[in-house]
């Protein structure tokens, strides 16, 4: 599985997270998270590959985001249309839809998207577009019927292992292509515990 550490916002946080090579970094550009990156980023971090995250930003916006900080792809974690979706891929950019799941979710309003979207991100549902810190029920995964790779994220700690290596031996885990890990590696807002993001990842 691949390692997304989501949420990343102080540059020697990011500098010191980029040494442990995680797959993935995420950086949230929604304007009403405490964890807001300042663009632009002026971190290195190698050939890790940057993920912005964005909530019904418009197109324009992601894309002036993804020139100015060299992201490699985008994640939307809002109410974003398959047409914005269908339109940032004309761009050559890779997506990921995120959605917000619990006891009473449709999987089968992902089908709009499976055409137009790189992966999906299932994620917990909340007051808040992601980073919530508890975590959803994963057999609920059993109802996603599509072929598209996907991130699972919410409330994802050290204490979730066992939960991973049960999860793996069910047949709902067969498209789950990376974890997704943010709040529960916190220090404070967007500032990661180094040791415990290597634990992990060396772990994993």
């Amino acid at each position: 599985m691949k390692i997304k550490v989501c949420g990343m916002k102080y540059e020697e946080n990011i500098n010191a997270i980029s040494l442990l090579e995680p797959d993935y970094i995420g950086f949230i550009f929604y304007e009403f998270s405490k964890r807001k990156i300042i663009s632009p980023i002026k971190c290195d971090t190698k050939n890790i590959k940057r993920v912005g995250v964005f909530v019904n930003s418009d197109e324009k916006t992601i894309f002036n985001m993804v020139k100015i900080n060299s992201l490699n792809l985008v994640q939307l974690h809002g109410e974003e249309s398959p047409k914005l979706c269908e339109n940032l891929k004309k761009r050559s950019l890779k997506i990921i839809k995120a959605f917000a799941i619990d006891d009473s979710f449709d999987f089968s309003k992902l089908n709009i998207y499976k055409d137009c979207v790189d992966y999906f991100l299932f994620d917990t549902k909340g007051l808040k577009y992601g980073g919530n810190g508890y975590s959803f029920n994963w057999n609920l995964i059993e109802n996603y019927k599509l072929d598209k790779p996907y991130f699972l994220s919410g409330g994802i700690g050290l204490e979730s292992f066992d939960k991973i290596k049960e999860f793996k031996k069910n047949k709902a885990s067969k498209y789950c292509y990376g974890i997704d890990i943010n709040s529960q590696f916190e220090v404070k807002p967007g500032y990661k515990d180094k040791n415990k993001v290597k634990i992990f990842i060396d772990k994993l």
